[in-house]
């Protein structure tokens, strides 16, 4: 008795996508025999079913090409946030320290960023 043959995974993916290949097939017959049975002209029929395929495909090509600018720019930033030490965050902290308005909040630059009354001497 011979032994029981195993399909791979690659086969049965092949297979698999054979049969929805001829069932495609199959749909785009029918939908020309429709279209040639309600009276329009074979040559007709097949150009707008050659059109309709154009106009999925394009369809779906844009898509994809979005979709793909997104994974673009969400790998870059990934990369971006990954690679980031923080040095510019340091550099540019605000720090509590007297300056030409007083006791306050300063940033890198010298400007100082909390509330404050300038009217008030003490800060």
């Amino acid at each position: 008795m011979k032994p029981a043959v195993h399909t791979t995974f690659a086969e049965h993916v092949g297979r698999t996508l054979g049969r929805m290949w001829r069932g495609f097939v199959r749909l785009d017959r029918k939908a020309h025999g429709w279209l040639v049975a309600k009276g329009w002209a074979p040559g007709m029929a097949g150009a707008a079913l050659m059109v309709l395929k154009l106009s999925v495909l394009g369809v779906l090509a844009y898509a994809a090409f979005w979709l793909a600018l997104l994974l673009a720019f969400a790998l870059v930033g990934a990369w971006i946030v990954g690679n980031d030490d923080g040095s510019y965050d340091e550099e540019h902290k605000p720090e509590w320290r007297y300056g030409p308005a007083g006791y306050g909040l300063y940033s890198y630059d010298g400007s100082r960023i909390d509330p404050h009354d300038p009217g008030n001497e003490q800060g």
